[in-house]
């Protein structure tokens, strides 16, 4: 029996990819070759990147803007240096709400000065700063959309003056967003496009060129978009499964089509945390919630045991939340069906009607 799949990241993929990308690894377009062997110069797999590429502006809104579309390597943390590297002159500012937006910052101040213009981490990051103000005079906005492993998310994003940078590791893709007010967006594809491995990396090409610095050319923006990803050999099977993944996402409506079934999941384990006195969510404001990840707590901990052999019993798999915090984390990225996440809601039931 298939389970249902709450990993957090590498996660749920689609079905369908998984069937079309196991058969490329036998054989790639009738080739007689794995998609693993042939050439990243082929005919074959520059359509590949050429088409993925297409797909995630297309996705976005972006075609024809400006703006170049990258499949790096690396992960997001790599992109944590090279955000900064290429953009980064003399100051940055950066709002802080997670582990990894903390991360962000923390490699940003390598190369020049960087402002905190809020950060929740008072309360273990379990809320989004409001209110704070964005200095004129910095090179960059840099904020993380969705915190994975406590659960938060920017609901709406500040108007600035100074270009904005997101890291939208995990929520890209998810929910229909003004895309062409960032200026450069990366995310990680391991959450909602394909497996570990690549980095889709959105830039507009204009703002690069800024810096003085020498920047080494494989952590070089404009050396990256003049070789097409392909400086170097590109992660060829990543790139496959998120070009399968983005397709199979515009066959099913795109962005629109697939928010409304987010907002359904969401609503759906929420209102099971709420109503259900067994369990208590970690986010503070129920306003600053994940629509892909929903954080909680058991209320009594002698229960655990019990709630982990239901979750068991009924093929869950990757509820336990984050190490840093413990709990339960139920990750609800695009691939994730409605049906898993009343299963999930079963069980909470089915706890409580045992106690």
């Amino acid at each position: 029996m298939k389970k249902h799949n709450y990993s957090a990241g590498p996660c749920i993929l689609p079905q369908s990819v998984f069937e079309m990308a196991s058969k490329a690894v036998l054989n790639f377009n009738d080739s007689d070759l794995s998609l693993l062997e042939i050439s990243h110069r082929s005919k074959d797999f520059v359509a590949v990147m050429d088409r993925a590429r297409s797909l995630a502006l297309e996705h976005l809104g972006l075609e024809g803007k400006g703006y170049q579309a990258l499949f790096l390597q690396g992960g997001a943390s790599l992109q944590f240096l090279m955000v900064a590297y290429n953009l980064l002159e003399k100051k940055a500012a950066y709002l802080n709400t997670g582990t990894w937006a903390n991360n962000a910052l923390k490699e940003a101040k390598a190369f020049g000065e960087v402002i905190e213009v809020a950060t929740s981490k008072d309360a273990g990051f379990n809320y989004i700063p409001k209110g704070f103000s964005i200095p004129t005079d910095v090179d960059y906005f840099h904020c993380t959309s969705n915190n994975t492993i406590v659960g938060t998310q920017l609901k709406s994003f500040p108007t600035t003056q100074v270009p904005m940078v997101c890291d939208m590791s995990s929520d890209i893709f998810s929910r229909v967003i003004d895309f062409s007010m960032f200026d450069l967006i990366y995310a990680g594809a391991q959450k909602n496009m394909g497996p570990a491995g690549t980095t889709l990396v959105v830039i507009k090409e204009e703002m690069l060129g800024k810096v003085t610095r020498y920047i080494p050319s494989m952590l070089n923006y404009k050396i990256q978009i003049e070789k097409e990803s392909m400086y170097n050999t590109p992660a060829v099977f990543p790139v496959y499964v998120s070009m399968l993944t983005l397709e199979w996402l515009k066959d099913n409506g795109g962005i629109a089509a697939i928010e409304k079934i987010n907002n359904k999941k969401a609503a759906l384990v929420y209102a099971e945390i709420d109503n259900n006195e067994l369990f208590k969510g970690f986010v503070a404001n129920k306003e600053d919630r994940s629509t892909m990840n929903a954080t909680f707590n058991l209320v009594d901990e002698s229960m655990k045991d019990t709630f982990e052999g239901l979750v068991k019993e009924a093929g869950i798999n990757g509820l336990n939340g984050h190490r840093s915090v413990g709990g339960y984390r139920a990750s609800m990225y695009n691939a994730l069906p409605l049906e898993s996440v009343q299963v999930l809601v079963d069980v909470m039931q089915h706890l409580k009607s045992k106690g």
